[in-house]
């Protein structure tokens, strides 16, 4: 009897060490970025690399007021090296509340602000060529922060609510994620055209709680983070559902929180593996990353979904997380990692081959 307690003891620690994934090797450079003395990030929500190895940076930082009632949007650009370059659209008119940054193919600056519901597209010398969305106006009856009625109000062609990422097929057509309220992907054209959307509240496949960050693989396929439904749902370019991905790796019973009390949940956005971001490396061996907010893991997945590495944990150290809320991935051994919480940018190199 007792060969056959120890027996099943091993083949039941064999299955646990198999959902565990392996420790991804890796550095930290928390200061990377060198900020002029006059200038101070606050939450940092966007980060983006251009061809160049220029880092950009979305920061709720240039604050005049509350975040909904002013201003919390700066877009900065440094190069290679961490330098300060340059701040971009200083006092754009929408301006409101900096959600994420993106470059496309043609190192065109895009920026996706939630508090004016505006997706900008800047030149690479940075002037703006393109924008979509509008937002409230000051001299509009009832200006506020938007309200979440149930059932939502129904969505409007070209008009976002609490707008939060985008990203492009081959073909230069836009996917944005429009995010909050609207809980749906909408897609425009090369010229702006505004071609299609799909998606709604809710939970079934198609349907979305708050698809918070979006990208596309080198076959045009659409990888959103459903963040609220802990899970990236995979789209064809027309909005086919195609599957979905889950992550669901065990969670160290001693792992803290960032701030707040220990999540209990396992749903929603603090629920381990949900899903704040995606990022897909370039071409030709593309791999996905994504980032959850408790316990602040980062994690590497094959484009199909499968786990192949986990990195770090929440906190305020180098090496470890505030709310990760965007992640740039110019190779599979580089990552910049925009923190909310931490108000920092953290450039991270892997270990090759993991």
């Amino acid at each position: 009897m007792r060969r056959i307690v120890c027996a099943l003891l091993f083949l039941i620690s064999i299955s646990l060490f198999a959902q565990q994934p392996p420790e991804i090797p890796y550095q930290s450079i928390p200061d990377f970025l060198k900020l002029p003395p006059d200038i101070y990030l606050g939450e940092v929500a966007g980060v983006a690399v251009n061809s160049k190895g220029h880092v950009f940076v979305f920061s709720r930082g240039s604050s005049t007021g509350p975040a909904y009632g002013a201003a919390a949007a700066q877009l900065l650009e440094f190069d290679a090296g961490g330098n300060f370059i340059r701040e971009i659209g200083h006092h754009l008119y929408a301006w409101s509340f900096a959600h994420s940054v993106k470059i496309d193919k043609d190192d065109n600056i895009w920026a996706a602000d939630k508090g004016s519901d505006m997706v900008i597209k800047f030149n690479p010398e940075g002037r703006v060529v393109m924008v979509f969305g509008r937002k409230q106006e000051a001299s509009d009856e009832g200006t506020a922060p938007l309200r979440h009625p149930k059932p939502p109000l129904p969505p409007v062609d070209g008009m976002f609510r609490q707008v939060t990422d985008m990203a492009w097929d081959a073909e230069g057509n836009t996917y944005i994620s429009d995010g909050y309220i609207n809980s749906r992907v909408a897609k425009v054209d090369k010229d702006g055209n505004w071609l299609k959307s799909w998606g709604e509240p809710g939970d079934g496949p198609g349907q979305f709680n708050t698809p918070h960050s979006i990208a596309v693989d080198a076959q045009g396929r659409v990888y959103v983070a459903d963040r609220g439904n802990r899970r990236i749902q995979v789209f064809d370019g027309e909005g086919k559902f195609l599957r979905q991905i889950t992550i669901d790796v065990p969670v160290d019973p001693n792992a803290r929180p960032a701030i707040g009390n220990k999540p209990t949940a396992t749903t929603g956005a603090m629920a381990p593996g949900a899903p704040w971001t995606v990022c897909i490396t370039p071409s030709p061996d593309q791999v996905l990353f994504t980032s959850d907010g408790f316990p602040g893991r980062i994690y590497k997945l094959t484009l199909d979904g499968k786990v192949l590495g986990i990195l770090g944990e929440s906190g305020k150290q180098p090496k470890q997380f505030g709310w990760i809320h965007e992640l740039a991935c110019p190779s599979e051994t580089e990552l910049y990692v925009a923190e909310l919480l931490n108000w920092r940018v953290q450039k991270l190199t892997l270990e090759a081959g993991r």
